[in-house]
């Protein structure tokens, strides 16, 4: 909500000033770098960035259009007297030029910044500190995990406010970043949360990384950092001897050299943490009890010591903490509407961004948006200001309709300018029968804790059995990116979403896609693709099994053919005569080696070439084969026989063609082990949902697959358990019954002790066989009672894992998980 002239701007950033004969004069509010989030275009600065794989001096003209005015470059457009209306700056690096706009914002901040930086949990600790927090501090804090050289300047730029502390997160791949971000951030406060692999591989050593990471502290006034590894402890004490900087360490271990000693003792999926406190001894609670969270929660609690913030809010808002990645939640709501979640904290950063991904999840057959919105607490800007801020929010995102709650909103009630209704609790629209109150919209649930939203969500979500799939859009655009940065700039990819994507889902798969600005998306049948475009999906899809009963539907849909045969092709040419349809297009299979679909006669391939290269009904856009054995090594000469054949049987297309066409040959663990037969495209599958062929990319499952236990009972010796007599009892044991079983796609292969289910901290085996809706699991030394959460895939048993005891592959796995099992997406 900050104004900047442009004027200003351009003195700040040193930059040449130049301005379109018909440009007017406005103040700036919003920085963009990604022509994906645009919000509001008319007061926002675009800042063209350059990277190995992009250039956003190519959205320009997109940008033009859509309405944004100001532009940052380091180079002008061929065609500037097209921009009549822009305004341009130019410099000599747009990331610096950011870079410099960040440190002048931060000159101006009159509140202390608390830097978090480590390899692994600095997004949670951040957001916890929030949690904890919010209701004794203004904060301000970067949104979501924006802590690159890039992310760290656009969230300087929107901590801009009054405020009683600020948060940022710093992240580091090389050396020589985090001395740049340690001049823009200038941390106070810091936490060092741990020293782990991520991007270890442009450092010698972890300890490089680590005295890389320190230096982002130098300055400052206090360090929190944990004891127990007796290397990372002694390079800290080396590093800040003789600096006036504070050191104060935690252990878990009994470190004795340590300032503050937390006691464990986890009781089922929670963990009591206990310590002593100015002579008094005092314990706090999480919802957790694996180590990471631990190590996350003992940081928070650390550092709210320390700083004197603690208090018996703090004691009963850790026992409140939520799993970070839960923060956005898509699910399935009452009456046709899509439910998001996002009620555990509520602030303005967090509102655009839950804006943005509401917007991205609404499909063109769902107009209606509507947001349910509690009072807005500590938010640094006076009443008034805030809750105009968040009526502009609303109409720029196209909110049909607003929904308060709380008594300050609705005072001020007459700022908004859509359709609004307002109550004074969770409880009075509860009262209102809130079922009746929506059908066929996105409905986005944004409050504070303190209001309860929970309750709301318990009626408007479509009530399912407790087993569920919770897919992270997060790690799904982390495995992308991680593809992504496999493959040459300019190389198009394809991202297969057939069979469910991969289990996963796939309209909500494909929406998340899109938005990443993926080439194609590619499914089995046309029904898939249907679905897709009739969920408001634009990008180009392929049907890989087409089938002519429905090329009439693709054609009328916009679905290209996988072309495998003469038969095929004759069918879809005549298809497409019939509709009258010029220029279409499709895309050739070639047989190499597979012995799958494709062409292999070269006389075939020759005849068909010439005849889509002679007529304007159908074009080639691609001719693509199936590499047989690539996540294989003692296959390899044979994949390169089926490169060189493919080589030489697309030309014979591609030669035969007057538009260019497009080839691509390798699958997800083909852009892991051959990157030199990349060409124009590549297929990324069961990659992008978390399993590499190789350590060369770093991937994660996308799927956790949960439930939940429904009864504990004890079986006594020489009893048995489950059909057929299976589950033989030698001794008294322990079982626990989940709600799961080989109609929701957990195997029978699974039965008697062949796969095991964690819970409670404890991997435990299946006892007897699997049931169809059912699975016994023994837990006997377990602490567990009805309730109790159980995993079956995610974290602490591996998709691969899981795989192996089946004796199958991860894609059976996860396309074998029925659709009856809840998806539930959630995005940070």
């Amino acid at each position: 909500m900050s104004d900047l002239s442009i004027k200003e701007l351009a003195s700040i950033l040193n930059g040449t000033y130049q301005k379109g004969a018909l440009a007017s004069d406005f103040n700036i509010r919003n920085v963009a770098i990604d022509s994906r989030t645009l919000v509001d275009p008319v007061v926002t600065v675009f800042f063209a960035l350059v990277g190995e794989r992009h250039d956003g001096h190519q959205y320009v003209s997109e940008l033009y259009e859509k309405g944004v005015r100001c532009f940052v470059v380091s180079h002008l457009p061929a065609e500037l007297e097209e921009f009549g209306q822009a305004h341009f700056i130019e410099v000599k690096d747009t990331l610096e030029a950011l870079q410099k706009l960040a440190s002048d914002v931060r000159n101006h901040f009159d509140f202390p910044v608390l830097a978090v930086t480590g390899s692994n949990g600095k997004t949670v600790v951040k957001e916890w500190l929030f949690d904890l927090l919010q209701d004794q501090l203004r904060i301000r804090r970067s949104p979501r995990s924006y802590n690159s050289q890039v992310g760290v300047p656009v969230s300087i730029w929107s901590m801009q406010g009054e405020a009683d502390l600020g948060i940022l997160e710093a992240g580091i791949s090389k050396p020589g970043e985090m001395r740049k971000l340690a001049g823009l951030i200038r941390p106070e406060l810091g936490i060092l949360t741990n020293i782990g692999d991520a991007h270890q591989e442009n450092f010698s050593s972890l300890e490089e990384k680590l005295e890389e990471k320190l230096q982002l502290f130098e300055n400052a006034k206090l360090l929190v950092f944990r004891a127990d590894t007796a290397w990372i402890a002694q390079q800290v004490a080396k590093k800040f001897k003789g600096l006036s900087t504070r050191l104060f360490s935690w252990s878990i271990k009994g470190h004795q050299d340590a300032d503050l000693l937390f006691r464990l003792e986890k009781q089922g999926q929670k963990t009591r943490i206990g310590f002593a406190w100015d002579g008094i001894q005092h314990q706090v609670v999480i919802p957790f009890c694996d180590e990471a969270s631990i190590e996350d929660a003992c940081h928070c609690l650390a550092l709210i010591l320390v700083q004197g913030w603690f208090s018996s809010v703090q004691t009963t808002g850790f026992e409140d903490l939520q799993p970070i990645a839960m923060r956005l939640e898509l699910k399935e709501g009452i009456n046709g509407c899509i439910l998001i979640n996002d009620f555990y904290n509520s602030d303005i950063n967090s509102l655009e961004i839950a804006l943005q991904f509401q917007e991205q999840q609404t499909s063109s057959s769902r107009q209606h948006k509507t947001v349910v919105l509690s009072d807005m607490r500590q938010s640094g800007f006076p009443p008034d200001q805030l809750y105009a801020e968040i009526n502009r929010l609303l109409m720029l995102n196209k909110v049909s309709r607003l929904i308060g709650i709380g008594e300050t909103i609705g005072k001020f009630r007459s700022v908004f300018q859509l359709p609004s209704q307002f109550f004074s609790s969770t409880q009075e629209l509860l009262d209102k029968h809130p079922d009746n109150l929506f059908a066929n919209e996105a409905i986005l649930l944004k409050g504070a804790r303190e209001f309860c939203f929970e309750d709301l969500a318990a009626i408007l979500q479509r009530k399912y059995h407790q087993t569920r799939l919770e897919i992270s859009l997060n790690t799904l655009v982390e495995n992308l990116n991680a593809f992504r940065s496999q493959i040459k700039p300019g190389t198009k990819i394809m991202i297969m979403v057939k069979a469910f994507s991969y289990g996963s889902g796939t309209v909500e798969i494909a929406r998340a896609l899109e938005y990443q600005k993926v080439d194609y998306l590619a499914v089995a049948v046309a029904d898939e693709g249907i679905e897709l475009r009739r969920a408001g999906i634009t990008v180009p899809i392929i049907v890989m099994n087409p089938e002519a009963h429905s090329f009439d539907a693709m054609i009328a849909y916009r679905l290209e053919p996988n072309v495998y045969s003469v038969e095929v092709f004759n069918a879809f040419y005549r298809a497409a005569k019939s509709a009258a349809v010029s220029d279409y297009p499709i895309h050739i299979k070639l047989e190499t080696g597979m012995h799958r679909l494709g062409f292999s006669e070269l006389e075939e391939l020759k005849h068909l070439a010439e005849e889509v290269g002679g007529n304007d009904t159908l074009r080639i856009q691609s001719v693509f084969s199936h590499l047989a054995a690539t996540d294989e090594s003692l296959h390899d000469d044979f994949t390169k026989e089926q490169y060189t054949r493919f080589v030489d049987l697309a030309e014979e297309v591609v030669s035969r063609q007057k538009n260019p066409v497009i080839r691509h040959l390798l699958n997800s663990a083909g852009i892991e082990r051959f990157p030199e037969f990349q060409m124009e495209m590549v297929r990324l599958g069961i990659g992008l949902y978390g399993v590499a062929a190789t350590s060369a990319v770093s991937v994660h499952p996308v799927a956790r697959w949960v439930s939940t236990i429904s009864q504990v009972k004890e079986v006594d010796e020489g009893e048995t358990v489950g059909y057929g007599r299976k589950g033989k009892v030698a001794t008294p044991k322990k079982v626990a019954v989940v709600p799961v079983g080989y109609a929701d796609g957990y195997d029978r292969r699974f039965s008697n002790g062949g796969g095991k289910m964690w819970v409670n901290g404890r991997v435990v085996p299946v006892i007897g066989n699997v049931c169809m809706d059912m699975t016994m699991l023994d837990v006997t030394g377990v602490d567990v009672k009805a309730g109790d959460l159980v995993e079956l895939m995610g974290s602490h048993i591996h998709l691969t894992e899981l795989a192996a005891w089946a004796g199958t592959i991860p894609y059976e796995i996860l396309t074998g998980i029925s659709q009856r099992v809840k998806r539930i997406y959630s995005q940070e």
